[in-house]
């Protein structure tokens, strides 16, 4: 399906800032970037660069008063997400250099304190993607997806002990639990469309069968309509915006995601 994702973010700051943005989607085998629009308002210099997960980073010093960037995009992005019963656990040993990385604790994923647990929840699951799919399952019935949730930067290890969680939330401790079954797992951050209320949106892949499949604890079913912004450990390596200096939140901020009937012209 075609998809035009954007959004519109504003700040409202008393002095110069530093930031690292990191909105623009790129194209991949699951999706195709046809067309892009950037603008910030007013127009300052910009570098870019790509991080060590291949996402495409934008640097700045945004200026003093009002700061406006707004971003649209026109993506083919796959109808469904891919599902694979039975797809096989791959040994550690065997796996591509590139994805040990995702086997490893990192600072919102503790998976060493999940190995047990994750035995529990997948239990005679096959090992591979039957025991992803089980753990998603799993958080889906016992936590509750609330966006208005008032927690703020949980980890994996504080979320357990709740009883809601936006998103990130979710995506954290399915990492969490995979990787302590030495399943590479890492956090997605993009779009998704038809999602309520509408928002950015994070969930999480795991490497079985030779390949990254997509999980998704927040939705009761697999779903397509997909636009992929970021990959990352988790949320510390996929933030939208990362502002250095006084903390500086968004005075406004919109993301609309919409079906399109065909390619851009």
């Amino acid at each position: 399906m075609w998809l035009r994702a954007g959004c519109e973010i504003q700040f409202d700051e008393s002095e110069p800032a530093p930031f690292i943005l990191m909105l623009r989607p790129r194209s991949g085998r699951r999706q195709w970037v046809a067309r892009e629009s950037y603008t910030l308002i007013p127009s300052v210099p910009v570098e870019e660069y790509t991080d060590p997960y291949g996402n495409l980073c934008q640097r700045l010093i945004s200026p003093p008063g009002k700061f406006v960037i707004r971003t649209s995009a026109d993506v083919l992005a796959d109808d469904t997400i891919d599902v694979a019963p039975g797809a096989p656990f791959v040994e550690v040993q065997n796996l591509p250099n590139e994805v040990l990385t995702y086997l490893l604790p990192s600072r919102y994923c503790e998976s060493d304190q999940f190995i047990q647990m994750g035995r529990e929840i997948v239990g005679d699951a096959i090992p591979g993607y039957d025991q992803v799919a089980r753990i998603e399952q799993w958080i889906r019935d016992q936590f509750i997806y609330n966006e208005a949730a008032p927690h703020f930067q949980l980890s994996a290890a504080d979320f357990n002990q709740m009883s809601e969680g936006v998103c990130r939330d979710f995506a954290h401790l399915g990492i969490a639990l995979c990787r302590g079954l030495c399943i590479p797992a890492r956090m997605v951050v993009g779009y998704l469309h038809k999602l309520e209320p509408m928002d950015f949106h994070a969930w999480f892949e795991a490497y079985v069968g030779g390949r990254w499949y997509t999980f998704d604890p927040t939705q009761s079913e697999p779903r397509g309509g997909r636009v992929t912004v970021a990959y990352g450990r988790d949320a510390a390596d996929v933030a939208i915006f990362s502002q250095f200096g006084p903390a500086l939140y968004p005075t406004r901020m919109s993301v609309q995601v919409e079906q399109l009937p065909g390619p851009p012209e």
